[in-house]
């Protein structure tokens, strides 16, 4: 039996390469061991069967973005029931956009970047890339949210009117939003806001100032990604073509 030695130095010196590319093609998801891809290049190995992928590629693996449809009474981020929790390989949505390849490590320091309430449904962003980050959070403000809210109370001109208006949101001063009725269905009505920037609480704090009360809310866009087909619980990836 031979000495443990770290798979990225014995890949290496099977295929004959530099130590970094091998690091690489480990990284990549290109390497596999005794048949199971291994994805970290510390990985001790001894006699085990190693194997490169003939299509494997030598270079550094880009950073993801995941959109998932959260349930209700999920949190985005901190709390009892943390909604990257349903991002697992298993729930990956068996739909469009398979082309990506899936690797562990993109599901791993993934951040959320457009929280919802834990009681609201609907379209999160999950992302490792910085540049996503930033258009999602530090211009914000020019990015509209798309909601479906479902309200009780009387939803009458002159309260749709008000819901135009540029609302006062824990005392900041946001765009005007679009506010229309999409349905209305034994005393629900559902609203469609089309609002930039949109915050946590927001849809509830000014349904309360024409005294409507919120019982449902469900994000359905964020910019021009859309959720679309995506089921519940499920995630997939943002596709390079994609822009939010």
């Amino acid at each position: 039996m031979t000495e443990p030695l770290r798979l990225a130095r014995r890949l290496a010196d099977i295929v004959g390469c530099s130590r970094r590319e091998a690091e690489l093609y480990v990284e990549g998801g290109w390497v596999r061991v005794d048949g199971v891809v291994v994805e970290a290049p510390q990985t001790k190995v001894r006699d085990e069967a190693i194997t490169l992928d003939p299509q494997a590629r030598a270079q550094a693996v880009p950073p993801v973005t995941l959109l998932l449809h959260k349930p209700v009474d999920y949190d985005s981020a901190d709390g009892p029931r943390p909604a990257s929790g349903l991002m697992l390989p298993g729930s990956r949505w068996n739909g469009e956009h398979r082309a990506q390849r899936q690797l562990q490590r993109h599901l791993q320091a993934q951040v959320c970047v457009t929280p919802l309430e834990s009681g609201a449904s609907g379209l999160l962003v999950f992302t490792q890339d910085w540049r996503v980050r930033r258009k999602l959070t530090e211009e914000a403000a020019r990015v509209e949210h798309e909601v479906i809210a479902d309200v009780t109370g009387e939803v009458n001109d002159p309260a749709l009117r008000h819901l135009n208006r540029a609302p006062i949101v824990s005392g900041r001063a946001m765009l005007p939003a679009k506010v229309s009725i999409s349905r209305q269905v034994a005393g629900v009505t559902g609203l469609r806001f089309a609002v930039k920037g949109c915050m946590p609480g927001q849809i509830a704090q000014m349904c309360a100032t024409v005294q409507l009360t919120v019982i449902g809310i469900r994000r359905i866009r964020v910019g021009r990604i859309a959720l679309a087909a995506l089921p519940v619980g499920q995630w997939r990836y943002l596709m390079p073509y994609e822009r939010f």
